[in-house]
């Protein structure tokens, strides 16, 4: 994940039957699927099926397009939808700003490797991520 502050980093969808959601996406989109071990259960990486021309090991897998999650675990809590994670420069900062500003943090901070995000809703109702790279 190279995107640089503000922009996208990642988007994923959290539903009951990642199983089926993700054959659904495949048939109408033509993502391809891979497994992604959560230890009892299997979330989904979605591919792209075309080769990317940048890197060797993509080209062969195709690139990343998303993520299609189980509503499992700390995923327990995301609405079913899909949603964008925004890179931050400081995850605890921006957390202060969107109960500041009238949003609300929804769970927990989680980490991936060594970055952190959370799951915010903004004034309005809409819901994404923060993401802040180690």
């Amino acid at each position: 994940m190279t995107s640089p502050i503000g922009h996208i980093v990642w988007t994923d969808l959290t539903v009951d039957d990642a199983n089926t959601v993700r054959q659904f996406y495949a048939d109408v989109i033509g993502w391809r699927s891979e497994a992604l071990s959560m230890g009892a259960y299997d979330d989904y990486v979605m591919r792209s099926r075309a080769p990317a021309p940048d890197a060797e090991e993509v080209q062969k897998q195709g690139p990343i397009i998303a993520g299609i999650c189980h509503a499992r675990g700390d995923n327990a809590h995301m609405p079913a939808q899909w949603i964008n994670y925004f890179c931050v420069a400081d995850l605890d900062q921006s957390r202060k700003k969107v109960t500041a500003l009238g949003g609300q943090l929804i769970g927990a901070v989680r980490s991936f490797g060594d970055d952190r995000f959370c799951i915010i809703q903004d004034p309005a109702g809409a819901v994404c991520g923060l993401y802040e790279k180690a």
